[in-house]
């Protein structure tokens, strides 16, 4: 079987009512659409919303078929032991000009006996936040389902929710079971499980060109929210450059900033796991053992689990995220 290599993938646009330029701009998301942008998705093993190769000889393939051919060389053992041949994690950039609804995500219990997937835990890294922006994450402070209910009957349920001010940088870890929402103004990278379930709690009372609201979810999002999310939010880390500081570890994954002014080297092969490099400024370059792909700004990069070593290298400096999965206790036993 031919020897795998840094994968790239095109990206799936998504035009929502809600989107804008910035995506478009800034980062590179113009394919294939001439409205506002939304979201854009960089790996995603969502059905109906595979990722296609874009590099290399596998360019045309999807992220399925590549999975289910290299399996373990691909995500690596104890990740195909956990999640065989569904990639684990789905990469999206998001823009927002207007507040998104006020959402909650099943865990992988509820989301497996309902719908027959995976939970959603998932983090935010903000890239562009407009002054007076919010992130709307848990509540000020821990409430009941019945104080809940109240709120949502007398449209009082913004008073509950715990508001950050984020600013570039900034970064958000959301739990399956903490209600949030994206405000106004904010540009961000997603990371989360290979999950495309949300329940909307609240929708801020909007209504379409017709008069006619969007559906919520009350009762499935009542039934899924964590009441003792609760209090701030927002992680603040501080880079250093060409070292690599921890965003978010968590079992779903793990996320890392990397500064790169110079050559970083890295070795792999402990973690058996794919590891995925979004690059949010600059440019980079990674070079391995059989060749050399390169990054700008706005663009993902999967590193399969089979490549160990790489250098990573800033042309003539990168911001990236660093992303993989972790072997937990139960995977080593």
């Amino acid at each position: 079987m031919t020897k795998l290599y840094p994968l790239k993938f095109e990206p799936i646009i998504k035009e929502k009512i809600w989107g804008g330029s910035v995506l478009a701009n800034e980062y590179g998301k113009k394919q294939g659409s001439a409205g506002l942008i939304g979201e854009s998705w960089e790996i995603s093993a969502v059905e109906n919303n595979l990722s296609v190769v874009s590099n290399g000889f596998l360019e045309g393939n999807n992220i399925a078929e590549i999975t289910e051919v290299y399996m373990d060389d691909l995500t690596g053992e104890h990740v195909y032991e956990k999640y065989g041949n569904e990639f684990p994690l789905l990469i999206k950039f998001i823009e927002a000009s207007s507040d998104l609804s006020v959402q909650v995500h099943p865990d992988d219990n509820t989301a497996m006996e309902k719908h027959g997937s995976m939970g959603k835990t998932e983090m935010w890294y903000i890239l562009e936040a407009r002054p007076g922006s919010k992130i709307y994450s848990g509540f000020r402070q821990p409430v009941t389902m019945d104080a809940v209910r109240k709120a949502l009957s007398d449209d009082s349920l913004p008073s509950l929710l715990n508001a950050d001010y984020p600013k570039k940088g900034d970064v958000f870890f959301t739990p399956a079971g903490r209600v949030h929402a994206i405000g106004g103004g904010i540009t961000l990278v997603e990371i989360q499980q290979t999950s495309d379930i949300t329940y909307r709690l609240y929708d801020w009372n909007r209504k379409d060109s017709n008069g006619n609201s969007r559906e919520l979810h009350i009762e499935d999002a009542l039934a899924a929210t964590d009441y003792n999310a609760a209090g701030p939010a927002v992680i603040h880390k501080v880079p250093v450059a060409d070292e690599t500081v921890n965003l978010v570890n968590c079992e779903y994954f793990v996320t890392n900033f990397i500064r790169l002014e110079g050559a970083l080297k890295k070795n792999y092969g402990m973690i058996d796991s794919f590891v995925i490099f979004i690059c949010t400024e600059g440019r980079f370059s990674l070079l391995w053992e059989e060749g050399k792909e390169s990054a700008v700004k706005g663009e993902t990069i999967l590193l399969p689990a089979a490549i160990d070593n790489v250098i990573l290298t800033g042309e003539p400096r990168a911001d990236i995220l660093e992303v993989f999965i972790k072997q937990t206790e139960n995977d080593i036993s």
